[in-house]
């Protein structure tokens, strides 16, 4: 990328993520902190919003449970199931 003099570079997006896992547990937990104790901060410099950073996640750790699944397999496929029938009949609908 060619810059003229005194020009900050633009980064350059490059499209989604080629996962098919849309709610990976990192972008979660990023989400998370960043709506609950970056957004919600003034930071005078970046050791005060490592500090905050680190209040967070032992904030968060005091309290951690582990995670549940409140669905049972036969649900969880019954819904994919659904879904795949679904997105078929609208490739169906469009390809006509």
């Amino acid at each position: 990328m060619s810059r003229l003099p005194g020009k900050r570079a633009r980064p350059v997006l490059r499209g989604p993520r080629r996962s098919n896992a849309p709610g990976l547990p990192d972008e979660t937990w990023l989400g998370i902190i960043t709506r609950q104790a970056i957004r919600r901060g003034t930071f005078t410099s970046l050791r005060h919003l490592i500090f905050k950073i680190k209040d967070y996640i032992a904030y968060w750790n005091a309290d951690a449970k582990p995670f549940e699944w409140t669905a049972t397999p036969h649900e969880i496929i019954t819904k994919v199931a659904i879904l795949q029938r679904d997105f078929r009949k609208l490739l169906a609908n469009n390809s006509r």
